[in-house]
């Protein structure tokens, strides 16, 4: 019977491969029958708008540091520890909680921690100390995380044809959580103070969490005995087993470096002389970085068509081109403005085509394969963002461009010498 089975999927095409499992007897069922394995683009945005919810969630205090500090009485040298804080916690749900999307049902899991992270935002809203603070933003961080898992789902619907193309369109709205943070923090911060922030959210939140269980499919898993243990080891396994995860992890090494790198020392040429713009000024160049971002969704499809090798190197091309004009900074914010939707465009381009190659490798382990590549992403971030602002007290925004310039220039040398 077994033998019977080993043929059966082994004559299926790709494409209804991934929406079949095999039973704990032995015996082949389909998950959903009738139809190949696809989501509709209004699911594809749904996905896409509860993933850049939830990743907002770790970038709304950024803006508002300096009043936390004010409020809570932590002096301006420790109040970066809740930045710290909160990128330790989402790398551990990273590792710990990601990986759960290839032993536990998806739509639960994600559910689940969703409706976690509206408890951990209200703590945070209703903090009346430090620690209370500090563990709700910990909270926050760690559960954060349902975005990957959001993605890595998302990608286990789509057909294969069109899995770039989803992926793309998902972590579309990934980038802009990630970009509108700030502004909505600002905004409602001055209309209603900084815990309206946090309060906000959880009802969005909580609302979005409604919709995603009455829209998301429920997918049934194959059994298996595979502890919590052995997942969690799996998936260091994945890295040494897989080449092109490592290939593409460095690669996300370094372009989430570049993206720190720029993000995180922009205010500060920006708001001293002879520019001295206002926070709104400066946090408006994060609405130029979106039209960037949006322009590389389409990146996938490009992937879907065996073309991602090549969307990599023009945009990793693009990416050490943008500082360019990035460079001339303090002397034309036009300048800058395209460096921005450059620098962004690329970004966004190479991470969607990382992400299509590699969730297309091992169908039964996207969870654990995206919980390994965005390590890489925790990594770049973090030190990029100390390598930014060491540089610019040392050298000014020229050494954060030179700095930029050179780690694009060695990300596309790595992407020459490991293309094949």
């Amino acid at each position: 019977m077994k033998e019977t089975n080993t043929s059966t999927l082994a004559s299926i095409d790709e494409e209804h491969r991934d929406q079949l499992i095999e039973s704990g007897t032995g015996d082949v069922e389909q998950v959903r029958p009738g139809r190949a394995s696809s989501i509709s683009r209004t699911m594809a945005l749904l996905f896409a708008a509860a993933c850049g919810m939830a990743v907002a969630n770790i970038y709304y205090a950024h803006p508002l540091l300096d009043t936390l500090s004010g409020e809570f009485g932590i002096g301006h040298s420790r109040i970066g520890i809740l930045i710290t804080v909160t990128q330790i916690s989402y790398a551990l749900g990273l590792l710990l909680l990601v990986p759960l999307g290839d032993l536990l049902e998806q739509r639960r899991l994600i559910i689940s921690h969703m409706l976690l992270s509206v408890l951990a935002l209200v703590v945070v809203g209703c903090a009346a100390t430090s620690t209370v603070l500090i563990a709700g933003i910990a909270a926050v961080g760690l559960l954060a995380v349902v975005t990957q898992t959001l993605v890595a789902f998302a990608a286990a619907l789509a057909a294969p044809s069109e899995r770039g193309r989803v992926i793309g369109l998902v972590t579309s709205g990934v980038v802009l959580g990630i970009l509108l943070a700030r502004v909505v923090a600002g905004l409602l911060t001055d209309l209603a103070g900084w815990r309206s922030v946090y309060l906000v959210s959880a009802a969005f939140m909580l609302l979005i969490s409604g919709v995603l269980l009455r829209a998301l499919p429920k997918v049934e898993r194959e059994k298996t005995t595979l502890s919590y243990g052995e997942l969690i080891r799996s998936v260091f396994l994945l890295f040494v087993q897989e080449r092109m995860l490592r290939v593409r992890g460095v690669l996300a090494f370094f372009i989430f470096a570049v993206f720190s790198i720029f993000w995180s020392s922009l205010a500060l040429p920006l708001s001293e002389p002879p520019l001295s713009l206002s926070h709104s000024a400066i946090g408006a160049f994060g609405l130029a970085g979106i039209a960037g971002a949006l322009a590389a969704a389409k990146a996938g499809r490009l992937a879907d068509r065996g073309r991602g090798q090549r969307t990599t190197g023009i945009a990793l091309a693009l990416l050490f081109l943008s500082w360019l004009p990035i460079s001339l900074t303090r002397h034309s914010l036009w300048g800058l403005i395209v460096g921005v939707i450059i620098l962004d465009f690329a970004v966004q381009a190479v991470h969607v085509t990382n992400q299509s190659m590699i969730l297309g490798a091992r169908p039964e382990s996207r969870s654990r394969l995206t919980a390994c590549y965005m390590i890489f992403y925790s990594l770049g971030s973090a030190i990029g963002s100390i390598a930014s602002t060491a540089i610019y007290a040392y050298a000014g925004w020229s050494g954060v461009s030179i700095l930029g310039a050179s780690v694009s220039a060695v990300a596309l040398l790595y992407w020459r010498l490991t293309r094949r």
